[in-house]
């Protein structure tokens, strides 16, 4: 393929540059300097486009420009100087953009945090990375550490009125300069932006640093290979603080020029109506949603003929539903991604128009990204096996902040060990197969937890799936699933056939559980395997014992049981994150490779892995 072209995209002109010392990566030769200087350039080239839509209030660019530079004059009339880290805990509003603009126009590291997070996880962010200041919606002010838990802290910025001590309410308003935007602190594109913390079964979360020039790639990339220009219309339901939302929605649709609507909840029927009402062209989802949409009684009367492309990650879709969405929006086009918050989320994505013949895949490297499959003896392996995948390219993070034994446990000559166990075929075509450290062995048959996952992914009325191994004496492992079905009669032997009749034998859940709530996820979304093990080995339960304590299935629910809790899954994406969106891997029970984020089995490559 001509490094001008990207499976018949046209690419911008690309070069190869050196990177933090130990680097060569393939770059776009132009891209924007920094977040503040895309929002600068919206403001020059479209003042009076619109830019935001929060339920009933509009913003045009410069509305917004103007109103992010209100917000930043207060924090730098508090004190607030470039490289200081702030908090940000809000959920999707309008204001979560205002201030992370304004940070970014002072030169302030923003530090976005899924609102899922609890008191002791924001302590330890808190601390670890020293952040002088927090923004928070004002329900969650419980939850905010005080000054004894956190000396370093000087602002607790409240987005709403309240009476606490230690709160500074932070009203929205204009900048004083009326009509004149100021210039933006200078920075240099190697500086960091954001930090994302990302987290997995076990340990402290590591603070992913994602750089101006990191950020400016994969909005280049979205931009480019997405095909997004400034009439598109994007709706946010992802998390607004995951790397998908962030990145693949917030940060992209800035640069583009385009709309975003904020959704703070998903529901498949009022989700619809906003679709139609805004005349949306894009959107980030978990496959879930799609599927949930395509179910509305609704859908088929909607006019809906704007929507032109369907980005999704976390798990794969399912054909039915790919199928499904082509018959009733032939205009709508599907497209796969594959990413992580250490790689600013998108690494893959699907061509246009082959969503549904590889279906089984998460697209094909993006035009900056180098992936290699490797085994664990860090040696390439030969096209069409297995081995985990590593990922190069300007959009990997330099490492993870002020820990430096994490970075030099995950980063190889500028490469990122992803944990993903994947293959790439003749074709460039990435699959994925699982976690390094959740593949089952029984009796030396390797399992990978994502095909069984997706299998059991295809029995109707199946939200989530995950399996573990559930300890043997004599083959070591066998396969143990855990099953998310709002509205399905629990039925093992249905179960059980259908896996029978699409896997191998050795690969057939033995035991069942069926959950009434959605699968045990971290405060970033992630599936907590480590739980669902735990829970089964110190006592070998039955499996019935074991979804009591964990919640099993006894009544049919609503389909709004299901609307809430793939909601849930989505709005608390770790990594994913549209991606991204580590988009696909929420529905399926596990972690996103790489959660895009959303955003990202369910989410916004919305893996989305974390951040």
């Amino acid at each position: 393929m001509s490094p001008h072209d990207w499976h018949g995209v046209v690419l911008p002109p690309t070069r190869m540059e050196a990177w933090h010392g130990d680097r060569v990566v393939r770059t776009f030769a132009n891209r924007p300097l920094s977040l503040a200087h895309m929002l600068a350039e919206a403001v020059a080239q479209s003042p009076e486009r619109a830019a935001l839509i929060d339920g009933a209030q509009r913003w045009r660019y410069k509305e917004l420009a103007l109103e992010a530079q209100g917000m930043a004059e207060q924090f730098a009339h508090q004190g607030l100087q470039a490289g200081d880290r702030v908090l940000l805990f809000i959920r999707n509003r309008a204001e979560f953009l205002l201030a992370f603009f304004a940070l970014q126009s002072l030169g302030a590291i923003a530090v976005p945090v899924g609102v899922r997070e609890q008191r002791p996880g924001l302590q330890f962010i808190l601390n670890q990375c020293q952040a002088r200041g927090v923004v928070f919606d004002g329900d969650l002010w419980d939850r905010i550490p005080d000054n004894q838990e956190c000396p370093q802290v000087q602002w607790r910025w409240s987005l709403d009125p309240i009476s606490a001590p230690q709160a500074l309410h932070l009203p929205k308003q204009p900048s004083p300069a009326a009509d004149k935007l100021l210039p933006s602190a200078e920075v240099d594109p190697a500086d960091v932006s954001v930090i994302l913390y990302t987290s997995g079964t076990t340990g402290r979360p590591k603070g992913a640093m994602l750089t101006h020039r990191n950020i400016s790639h994969s909005v280049l990339h979205y931009q480019v290979c997405m095909g997004l220009n400034e009439s598109d219309c994007s709706a946010l339901a992802v998390p607004a603080s995951h790397v998908t939302g962030l990145i693949a929605m917030i940060a992209t649709f800035v640069h583009i020029r385009g709309c975003l609507v904020m959704v703070p909840e998903f529901k498949a029927s009022s989700f619809l109506d906003l679709l139609e009402r805004e005349k949306v062209t894009h959107t980030l989802l978990v496959p879930a949603m799609y599927n949930l949409c395509l179910l509305d009684p609704s859908f088929a009367s909607r006019q809906l003929g704007a929507w032109r492309i369907g980005g999704y990650g976390g798990a794969p879709m399912p054909v039915s539903v790919i199928d499904g969405l082509a018959q009733k929006l032939p205009g709508l086009t599907l497209l796969n991604a594959y990413g992580a918050t250490e790689t600013t989320s998108p690494t893959t994505m699907m061509p246009a128009g082959e969503t549904r013949t590889h279906a089984d895949t998460v697209g094909v490297p993006l035009p900056c990204a180098d992936v290699r499959i490797m085994d664990d003896e860090g040696h390439e392996v030969p096209r069409g096996e297995t081995g985990e995948i590593w990922i190069g390219g300007p959009m990997v993070v330099p490492g993870y902040w002020e820990n430096p034994q994490a970075t030099a446990e995950s980063f190889t000559a500028g490469y990122w060990h992803s944990g993903d166990l994947g293959s790439m075929d003749a074709q460039g075509y990435i699959r994925l197969y699982d976690r390094k450290k959740d593949m089952l062995n029984r009796g030396g048959f390797k399992i990978y937890s994502v095909e069984v996952e997706n299998c059991l992914m295809g029995i109707p009325g199946v939200l989530e799936a995950a399996i573990v191994g559930r300890p043997c004496p004599v083959l070591g492992e066998r396969v143990h699933a855990f099953l998310y079905a709002p509205g399905r009669p629990a039925d093992d032997h249905a179960v059980i056939s259908h896996a029978k009749a699409n896997l191998a034998d050795y690969k057939v859940s033995e035991t069942l559980t069926w959950l009434e709530q959605p699968l045990p996820r971290n405060a970033n979304g992630k599936v907590m395997k480590r739980e669902l093990r735990q829970a089964l080995h110190p006592a070998q339960q039955q499996p019935n014992t074991l979804g009591h304590q964990l919640g099993v299935a006894s009544t049919a629910h609503q389909q709004a049981t299901g609307e809430h809790a793939v909601a849930q899954i989505a709005l608390g994406l770790h990594r994913g994150g549209p991606g991204v969106l580590r988009a696909q891997q929420l529905q399926r029970g596990r972690r996103p490779p790489g959660q895009v984020h959303l955003l990202a089995p369910a989410a916004v490559h919305l893996r989305q892995r974390g951040g």
